[in-house]
């Protein structure tokens, strides 16, 4: 039953991510570590989401602005591997508690329409990419410091998109690196992935159908009320 609920989660992810540009890792985080627990739940996320990133930053590869992201994706290098080493020392239940938090606060703040600040200093793209690489090692959630960052500088609805495809594919591809180094890559994540790969295609094609018909804001409003309510029950148990 775990390999069943895990694979619903992963196409629920991976719809999600083809719809909106963003949120496999949050969607996926949110059940996942109930499931497999934190450390396997962390090192698989990355790998499906790496895959996933490769093929949409393909489908918006025209609009990747590489000078725009360039700063973000440096400094995510020095947080992977601080991130990653969190994984491995801290409490499961520390671990659960940050997450938990991160993902309330950022799907509360994303309901919440404030107006935002213009982030023309480019130390902003320092700290955003920082924080997105630390998040991306240990918990494989490094969307919300990146995506705040983008929402601040305006960027267009493709150069998003594709934007953060290229940040979170190279996060990605370096905590995949970081995490067979720490021994992560376990025979039963390896194992889940490759059961994935048919649930990710899927996903895929499912969410390039939908998204011709389903409001994509309608269905992140309703994917970010239940980050909050997961996000909540995270920190408390």
């Amino acid at each position: 039953m775990s390999q069943l609920f895990t694979l619903i989660v992963v196409f629920l992810a991976v719809f999600t991510q083809s719809l909106t540009g963003f949120g496999s890792g949050l969607v996926s985080m949110a059940f996942l570590p109930d499931i497999l627990g934190v450390k396997t739940a962390v090192p698989l996320v990355v790998l499906v989401t790496a895959t996933l990133e490769a093929i949409l930053l393909l489908r918006f590869r025209s609009a990747f602005n590489l000078k725009a992201v360039g700063p973000l994706i440096l400094a995510s290098i020095i947080g992977i591997p601080i991130g990653i080493r969190a994984l491995g020392s801290l409490n499961e239940k520390v671990l659960l508690t940050v997450l938990g938090a991160v993902m309330a606060g950022y799907a509360l703040y994303a309901l919440s329409n404030l107006k935002l600040p213009e982030l023309k200093h480019p130390a902003w793209a320092l700290v955003a990419g920082f924080f997105a690489g630390l998040l991306s090692g240990a918990y494989s959630v490094g969307g919300p410091p990146a995506i705040i960052y983008g929402s601040c500088r305006g960027w267009k609805p493709d150069e998003f998109r594709s934007n953060l495809q290229g940040l979170f594919l190279v996060n990605d591809v370096l905590s995949v690196m970081g995490h067979g180094l720490s021994g992560n890559l376990t025979p039963q994540v390896w194992r889940m992935y490759l059961l994935a790969l048919p649930v990710l295609a899927l996903g895929i094609l499912t969410g390039g159908a939908v998204d011709r018909h389903l409001d994509p804001r309608l269905f992140r409003k309703m994917v970010l009320i239940l980050l909050v309510v997961m996000g909540l029950r995270m920190m408390l148990i």
